[in-house]
């Protein structure tokens, strides 16, 4: 098939290309170079056009296109509300004008890159009041080292459970707000143009290439840069935060999974977790990354964001059953491996 791959150059989307390659696609290949992840003088990657979906005409480079796998964003939480519009800008607004110019080029097949930030503070069982959203963590709690929420009926403990795509979406960042605008959008362009689309709900990605420690990297990626400064990993809270960590082969393999079997999808949009279905908590990630390097152990540090959620695990079932994926790469074994797998260079500050 004729593939259009945003977000080419970047950490994901370079595997992705490379897959889809390998299984015999052919990929037109486009990436915007934005400051944030590839630095303030980015060279194009060979191979990979520059072209900013928000301002660039996209009607020619989509023609012939059989499906889109759009993975173009702009990451990290953006947990500041100043950051809203840059995420509306680059998310939502660039998804927008793609969609739109797929509608009037006749393009009807995509892959979406969503996330499981949509999610925003998991799911819990209260023995008493059956599956319910966690109460907000209140700040006197926190300062006394009680992480884990309570039951927003009876205040009573309760316990995490996995996530199905069902689950209602709460957003509690700027990205995550606007992940669930992408997929929206994607929904009523389905609807307005009688489309497929698919929206994976990445888990914590890791692995290769991945952005070295800047405020847009994630929580394996500071981790593993504190190890190659020879220092600990810091670990907020108390190491017990629950989280899937999805190695990046696998996540590339669900999307071109993804774009193979789109067209077979009943019209309109169908969501999927992508996870390694074998979670751990925080702490065990930071002891293994450390350990494999034989570097210092991590540290518990007792701090805190109040905005950070507690535990979101995803079940991936539906993926297997809708794509045939099954992650191929266990965390114990990919989190090891970081350990010693480049980074990709952290871009230099704007000089004022």
């Amino acid at each position: 098939m004729r593939v259009l791959l945003t977000g080419a150059a970047g950490f994901i989307g370079t595997h992705i290309g490379r897959l889809a390659v390998e299984r015999g696609h052919q990929v037109i290949a486009l990436d915007a170079y934005l400051r944030q992840a590839h630095g303030e003088h980015a060279a194009p990657v060979p191979g990979v056009h520059r072209l900013d979906l928000r301002h660039d005409s996209l009607d020619d480079v989509l023609s012939g296109v059989d499906v889109v796998c759009h993975q173009a964003a702009m990451v990290g939480n953006g947990v500041d509300a100043q950051d809203l519009p840059d995420y509306a800008d680059h998310n939502d607004h660039g998804q927008a004008r793609l969609l739109a110019a797929m509608a009037r080029v006749g393009v009807r097949h995509l892959v979406l890159a969503s996330s499981m930030v949509v999610y925003g503070d998991g799911r819990y069982t209260c023995p008493e009041h059956g599956d319910v959203p966690p109460a907000a963590r209140r700040v006197d709690a926190l300062d006394a080292g009680l992480f884990d929420p309570r039951c927003p009926h009876c205040g009573g403990e309760i316990t995490w459970r996995l996530i199905g795509e069902d689950t209602p979406f709460l957003p509690r960042t700027s990205y995550a707000a606007s992940k669930v605008a992408q997929e929206h959008y994607a929904s009523a362009w389905c609807t307005l143009e009688h489309g497929r689309a698919i929206a994976l709900r990445y888990h914590n990605v890791y692995g290769p290439g991945m952005p070295a420690d800047t405020p847009y990297a994630g929580v394996a990626a500071i981790f593993r840069s504190a190890i190659a400064r020879e220092e600990s990993p810091r670990v907020f809270e108390d190491g017990g935060q629950m989280r899937d960590f999805v190695h990046v082969h696998d996540v590339a393999l669900a999307n071109v999974l993804a774009i193979e079997k789109v067209g077979q999808h009943d019209e309109g949009l169908t969501p999927y977790n992508i996870a390694s279905g074998q979670p751990c908590t925080l702490l065990t990630m930071a002891e293994t990354l450390a350990g494999a390097s034989g570097g210092a152990p991590p540290v518990v540090t007792g701090e805190y964001r109040r905005f950070d959620v507690r535990h979101v695990v995803a079940s991936p079932a539906a993926a297997t059953a809708g794509l045939g994926f099954t992650a191929q790469i266990a965390p114990v074994e990919g989190l090891a491996a970081l350990a010693s797998d480049p980074l990709r260079s952290a871009p230099r500050p704007r000089q004022p």
